[in-house]
């Protein structure tokens, strides 16, 4: 993406088409023996959910768990709106045995966040994130908004832990499907499906990945969509 930018100070506008990457993918158990230990060997791998885990879709959807939240006793995952549109059962396993919650709110285009309540008590949902490659896992604990400059680090299925800095705030990005507005930018590379995945700076929660620019071998940048507005809307908070 090559965009044309006009920028003024504590805002900037960007139009452009994203390349944005989304989870997509499908998986289907054949057969009754194989359904049942599909179902059995999800069951025991399902033990949480964290921030960066993929959640499987009917509709031969992915989707990246941004952050996990929670409202009262009741725990939500924050994703892409854009990833969630038209899905409304998730599951943790790509079998669909494993049924963890369904779509509670989207928000795309505009904005691009969601919310998919977590009804099965059997699994986790700790407020960590997982950072993949064997790294361990990241506590959560806050949400704000980033600013120019700030360190921030991200998690991508596909490119994993990267870190850099915050570029550009109040971006406004063109998508094929709709504009969406208020995203922040850094300078760190993104690659196809790292979409969804969580932004963050020590502890806190700061963007969940929505598209990107360039690639991580010539460099490139992120766009994300601020968490705290995501939360906001649907009256969550990071755990």
């Amino acid at each position: 993406m090559s965009p044309l930018r006009s920028e003024r100070p504590f805002r900037t506008i960007v139009r452009a088409v994203a390349a944005l990457a989304l989870l997509i993918g499908w998986s289907a158990a054949t057969g009754s023996a194989a359904a049942q230990a599909g179902e059995r060997a999800g069951r025991q791998a399902a033990v949480a959910v964290r921030g960066g885990d993929t959640l499987y879709g009917t509709g031969a959807t992915r989707c990246t768990v941004g952050f996990n939240a929670r409202s009262g006793s009741t725990s939500y995952a924050l994703v892409s709106g854009r990833c969630a549109q038209g899905v409304q059962t998730w599951y943790a396993d790509s079998a669909l045995t494993v049924r963890v919650g369904v779509t509670a709110g989207v928000s795309f285009p505009g904005n691009d966040y969601a919310s998919i309540r977590y009804t099965n008590t059997d699994v986790a949902y700790p407020g960590e994130i997982s950072l993949g490659g064997g790294a361990g896992t990241h506590d959560i604990t806050r949400a704000a908004n980033p600013v120019v400059g700030q360190t921030i680090c991200h998690v991508g299925r596909t490119t994993g832990h990267r870190c850099g800095a915050v570029q550009a705030v109040n971006v406004t990005v063109n998508y094929g499907g709709g504009t969406v507005y208020g995203l922040f930018r850094s300078n760190i590379c993104s690659e196809p499906r790292d979409a969804g995945g969580p932004a963050f700076s020590g502890g806190t929660a700061v963007g969940i990945i929505v598209g990107g620019s360039g690639n991580c071998s010539s460099g490139g940048v992120t766009y994300y969509q601020p968490v705290a507005e995501g939360l906001s809307a649907y009256g969550l908070s990071v755990y």
